[in-house]
């Protein structure tokens, strides 16, 4: 599955997905083996993992949810007020125990997107960290770079982060 998939908003720019191919129905399977829920409250929930980068609307969830049901991963009943109320099949708990290395591989991704998020919030770490990504690109992506070139600035990023990695 990708992570770097690219898409167009309805403004006609590019921005990264947040959740590659098929990820948003695990992780919609690992919320409800947690509880049954319903549409909204799922909403709120990835929302709430995602620390407000990403809020799924109710054109990509009940979709995504109808989906789950007609491959008898998840049960939606009727309750009360007419609210549906979602749960995880057992076939759901077997999918989800056969995806558990894909999950796991999103789960560190919300979390380095969170630790991303958090340095961002210091104006500036957040001029170092842009400053960085700058440099890095116009030097990669903007000019010829060779091997051993490459190789230096790889040597250079592990050095800083392991004295990084050694502060007191």
């Amino acid at each position: 599955m990708k992570q770097h998939d690219v898409t167009a908003d309805r403004h006609g720019s590019r921005r990264q997905r947040f959740f590659g191919h098929g990820e948003l129905r695990l992780v919609l399977l690992e919320l409800l083996n947690r509880r049954a829920s319903h549409g909204y409250e799922l909403i709120k929930e990835i929302e709430g993992l995602t620390h407000g980068h990403y809020s799924p609307s109710p054109g990509v969830i009940y979709p995504t949810l109808e989906l789950l049901q007609d491959q008898a991963l998840v049960t939606i009943d009727i309750g009360e007020g007419g609210r549906k109320c979602i749960a995880i099949s057992e076939e759901g708990r077997r999918v989800l125990d056969e995806n558990r290395p894909q999950l796991d591989l999103i789960a560190q991704r919300l979390q380095a997107k969170q630790v991303g998020h958090a340095l961002r919030k210091d104006p500036q770490m957040k001029r170092a960290l842009e400053n960085f990504k700058a440099v890095l690109d116009l030097r990669i992506n903007h000019r010829p770079i060779d091997d051993a070139q490459l190789k230096k600035i790889i040597t250079i990023i592990d050095r800083a982060a392991m004295a990084i990695s050694r502060l007191e």
